[in-house]
């Protein structure tokens, strides 16, 4: 007996690239957003001018970042991600004499040059969706100029990385949009200022902390 199968209803969905997930290997790009946290810790120093001195970080501006990226596909759930890049960013520090009420701020800018390497775990593909977990790490090197400020940070920090996102498959690429925590794993506070020893009113400021650490939180957008 012959019909027209055309008639039928249909509830399957058109599958959008298919085989993208079976390549050994493949190139792409991500565009997006960033906000750097610094978290201080201080030694509580007292100054010969009687000033405890603070830091805080009271206020958050979005940078920019663009990356690559080259994708090692491991297994059907598992692939290994290369992300070079670049982050441009700023954090606003505010400096605080709690014994008289003083304040003083330091615009801290930097261009990162950063190598993420993460393990990407995937779901199970639905359709055109398919969520994922991200870990990793990710060396940074600030290549932005020095000047003798109140605060210097290092040239060179390195994070541990743990994020979450979403790959889009759509007709002609795919559609990644990711979100990613990362928390620095060193001391980014540059304690040998020999450009201040003639400047001990800024040299109290580095004096008063014992360690800083960086954090950031990463919106990105990866087309692959």
């Amino acid at each position: 007996m012959w019909y027209d199968i055309s008639a039928q209803p249909r509830n399957d969905v058109m599958m959008n690239r298919p085989y993208s997930d079976m390549r050994l290997w493949h190139m792409g790009f991500s565009v997006g957003t960033h906000m750097q946290d610094i978290s201080f810790v201080h030694n509580g120093l007292l100054t010969d001018d009687g000033e405890t001195w603070f830091m805080e970080q009271p206020s958050y501006s979005p940078g920019f970042c663009v990356n690559g990226l080259i994708n090692f596909r491991l297994s059907n759930y598992f692939s290994l991600r290369i992300t070079p890049g670049m982050y441009f960013g700023n954090k606003e520090i505010k400096m605080i004499d709690v014994k008289n009420g003083r304040e003083r701020s330091q615009n801290i800018k930097s261009t990162y040059v950063v190598l993420p390497v993460d393990i990407k775990y995937s779901a199970m593909r639905y359709h055109n969706v398919r969520p994922y977990l991200t870990a990793g790490i990710m060396p940074a090197f600030d290549v932005s100029k020095k000047r003798s400020e109140y605060l210097e940070l290092k040239n060179v920090d390195s994070y541990v990385s743990v994020g979450l996102g979403c790959d889009f498959y759509l007709p002609f690429f795919k559609l990644s949009p990711e979100l990613k925590f990362c928390f620095g794993l060193s001391d980014i506070i540059e304690h040998k200022r020999p450009d201040l020893v003639d400047d001990p009113d800024k040299m109290k400021i580095t004096r008063s902390l014992k360690k800083a650490t960086s954090k950031m939180i990463v919106l990105t957008f990866y087309f692959e």
